[in-house]
């Protein structure tokens, strides 16, 4: 089930668009501006962002840019009351995949968000490959080659978390908040219990490496 973030600072455009979405069977987060985005995206997956341009404090230009700096397949859909090709152009220049205008047709919305998704091949496959290594998310397998591990849900979600956005640091209560849940009464340090026993497996792998980061938390490191 994919995961979507509304970014726009009208809560009645907001509403309405978690309404279609969730509709849909898309599971929905919303935000006010592009501030509020980023600190969202630190605490949930997201397979698609639908992005208002005119916010405060971040607007939707600013909040594609930063974005590209370190996820540039993520799919983006800006959807504007801006109208002129020069703010269009400045969208797709930025690093939108697609541009709407206000007031949008519902139906046309949902079949580009479609379209996004399977372009960005997370419709299909929800996987990550590195090299030799295929992450499944739909079986929580790790495939290199012949060899196929089967990981636990908590380590294969935090091992998927962490190489969805390599180079990134998550300090440990981030990756607790995600992967046990924020009300979970779970300690941090099962976290570091975690990134133990995934070291330990893929040890002798040289297509990756979790690292940690001293006071901060972990980032993972491609290879390849």
């Amino acid at each position: 089930m994919f995961q979507i973030l509304v970014v726009d600072d009208d809560k009645h455009t907001r509403r309405l668009f978690q309404a279609v979405l969730e509709n849909e069977k898309y599971i929905v987060f919303t935000a006010a501006n592009g501030e509020e985005a980023l600190k969202m995206m630190d605490q949930e997956h997201i397979d698609l962002v639908v992005l208002d341009i005119m916010m405060p404090k971040m607007d939707g230009y600013e909040f594609t840019k930063l974005l590209r700096e370190t996820q540039e397949n993520l799919p983006i859909l800006m959807v504007s009351a801006k109208q002129l090709p020069e703010d269009k152009k400045k969208g797709f220049l930025v690093g939108t995949d697609d541009y709407m205008t206000k007031p949008v047709d519902e139906d046309e919305m949902l079949l580009r968000i479609k379209a996004l998704l399977r372009r960005a091949k997370i419709a299909n496959d929800r996987k990550i490959v590195i090299g030799d290594v295929v992450l499944d998310y739909d079986s929580f397998t790790v495939r290199k080659k012949d060899t196929e591990i089967e990981l636990p849900q908590k380590e294969f979600l935090l091992l998927y978390k962490l190489l969805s956005y390599p180079g990134k640091i998550f300090t440990r209560i981030q990756l607790m908040d995600e992967i046990w849940g924020m009300n979970s009464g779970t300690g941090w340090e099962t976290v570091t219990v975690h990134i133990g026993r995934l070291r330990k497996k893929f040890e002798d792998w040289d297509e990756f490496e979790i690292e940690s980061v001293r006071g901060l938390g972990y980032k993972a490191v491609k290879k390849v």
